[in-house]
């Protein structure tokens, strides 16, 4: 008796990742997730350089200010709660200090267009279609900062809009980076607090705006996060407390198929080294003095030496997803 129905992928020939990979993840906070695992399996990674965005009209904004080598000036912050905030930008990037802040959007803009340039693979997560149009500069925001509700207009935006948008994301890389693989996927994560149907709403609109788009590229592909989770995680207990966010199991679930499709086949031999260094280094010992103890640094020692030897630009140090 099957009783679950699985998602099936063509073998269609597509770029796959390696360790010669290089890997810009932008978008909501499932890409920190899938991020956070290649990162952990010592890919080169840059994530989201200007903190979590949701939707596709902030990444687009991202996307467009780091081509064009935007500067950041303090008519792009403003103060609210004792921080200085950008509309662009997470609160990861808000600080007390408003040269703080235009530093760190600065540096953002740049490493982001650094790793755009040279990039193999741009993953792409898109959250919610629902965004914020602040009113006072009526242009929509990355995020709100807790700014009260009044400054801004709630809007959902359109599937046309959305397939505007990617399409000029898409472009724009490719001008500056004809060979790159755009991987675009919907979370997982449920919107709930702009209510059940707001969110299912929503997603239909990303998730019809992006076939729109990939169906027309060749260089473009879709991974189906979001329909792993409503289809083959089709259970509550593969959320959180909050039921809102996938739980550590589904998480692992969904990132063995992004593996399984995904990665290169010749790659996981040496995961599964670095999997076995990484999780020795999480090692706590009963007795640290010990003579196994000992022995056990000095054969962790030579393990991390033969990695770095084939990952030079990989660095060991305790790390827990």
């Amino acid at each position: 008796m099957n009783l679950q129905t699985h998602i099936a992928f063509s073998e269609e020939a597509r770029p796959r990742i390696d360790y010669q990979s290089k890997l810009l993840l932008l978008g909501s906070c499932f890409s920190e997730h899938i991020g956070d695992q290649l990162s952990y399996f010592k890919f080169q990674v840059v994530q989201n350089p200007l903190g979590i965005l949701f939707h596709p009209k902030a990444i687009e904004r991202l996307i467009s200010s780091a081509i064009d080598k935007k500067e950041y000036s303090e008519k792009d912050v403003f103060t609210h709660n004792e921080r200085w905030h950008s509309f662009d930008a997470h609160s990861k990037l808000s600080d007390l200090s408003k040269n703080n802040v235009l530093s760190n959007l600065n540096l953002a803009i740049e490493k982001t267009r650094n790793q755009l340039v040279q990039a193999t693979h741009l993953i792409i997560t898109l959250g919610t279609a629902w965004v914020y149009r602040h009113i006072e500069s009526d242009r929509i925001v990355a995020n709100c900062h807790k700014v009260p509700n009044k400054h801004f207009l709630k809007e959902l935006l359109s599937v046309d809009a959305i397939t505007e948008s990617l399409s000029a994301i898409i472009a724009q890389v490719s001008n500056i980076n004809p060979k790159v693989t755009i991987i675009f996927t919907v979370s997982p994560v449920r919107h709930l607090k702009e209510g059940v149907v707001e969110n299912l709403r929503s997603k239909s609109h990303l998730i019809t705006g992006l076939h729109q788009v990939v169906d027309t590229e060749n260089h473009v592909f879709y991974f189906p996060s979001y329909e792993l989770m409503m289809d083959e995680l089709r259970d509550y207990r593969f959320y959180a407390g909050d039921m809102i966010h996938p739980n550590e199991t589904a998480i692992q679930y969904i990132w063995n198929t992004f593996e399984r499709v995904w990665i290169s086949k010749s790659e996981l031999a040496i995961m599964s080294e670095v999997d076995s260094v990484q999780k020795r280094l999480n090692h706590t010992p009963f007795y640290p003095k010990s003579e196994e103890h000992r022995l056990f640094l000095e054969r962790l020692s030579r393990d991390i030496k033969s990695l770095k030897q084939r990952l030079p630009l990989a660095s060991f140090e305790k790390h827990r997803l």
